[in-house]
């Protein structure tokens, strides 16, 4: 049976990122927690459409 990789999780990512800058998780698990939640695809997904930082 083939795995269908879950839809990114936009909360999920922003909450583990919030849980990092006030110190409450260490590097590895924040990286754990925001590939689990689709960071990789929300990054391809702004490559694919030309996105850039506004400066």
């Amino acid at each position: 049976m083939p795995f269908d990789k879950p839809a990114p999780d936009l909360t999920k990512i922003q909450t583990a990122w919030e849980k990092w800058e006030k110190g409450e998780e260490q590097p590895g698990r924040t990286l754990a927690s925001l590939k689990t939640a689709g960071l990789d695809e929300v990054i391809k997904q702004l490559v694919a459409a030309g996105w850039a930082p506004k400066l």
